[in-house]
């Protein structure tokens, strides 16, 4: 967790934390089973990958079908676990629903990681996403130059140059080559 931020002031629940005025002070946070955990914040180059992301996915069915790829949006993934994707793919279907009271899991998430994320915590988010129903997860390593395509806990395949990252099965006309994304 970020120094920047003292104990007293941090959430103890998760009611809290939903209510919480998050700090400006250059991180975003989550909630994991009575934690708070801060990551670095969007930035540069991560304006870059919203907009080719975003003409990428302008191009899909699921968008022509009322999806949406959005960054950094709230993701329950259980009653002790809310998470902030840095993209993520909802179907019109989720968006549509009536009930308002079921949180929609993703499909389809990105992460970015960045060189000070501890790798320890990024695979366990990859598991709490896949365990809440995700199907696909791209783990982005913008200093590697490479794309890491999850489609199951154990099934990845390592993309870089002119290799494609695919969303399928979630979004089968959603791709583009690794060197694309490093640009």
């Amino acid at each position: 967790m970020s120094t920047k931020l003292q104990a007293s002031i941090l959430p103890t629940t998760l009611a809290e934390f939903l209510d919480w005025d998050t700090p400006v002070d250059g991180m975003k946070y989550e909630w994991h089973d009575g934690e708070v955990i801060a990551f670095e914040k969007m930035n540069k180059y991560h304006l870059k990958l919203i907009r080719l992301l975003t003409r990428l996915f302008a191009q899909t069915e699921a968008f022509q079908a009322g999806g949406i790829l959005i960054a950094e949006q709230d993701v329950m993934l259980t009653g002790i676990q809310l998470r902030r994707p840095d993209f993520a793919f909802f179907s019109g279907a989720q968006i549509d629903r009536p009930d308002r009271e079921v949180e929609p899991i993703p499909a389809f998430v990105i992460e970015v990681i960045s060189p000070t994320d501890d790798a320890e915590k990024v695979e366990a988010k990859r598991f709490e996403y896949f365990k809440a129903g995700v199907q696909v997860v791209w783990s982005i390593y913008p200093e590697a130059h490479c794309v890491y395509v999850y489609t199951g806990i154990k099934a990845v395949s390592i993309c870089t140059d002119e290799d494609i990252c695919s969303a399928a099965p979630v979004l089968k006309d959603f791709s583009v080559e690794a060197k694309l994304l490093f640009q």
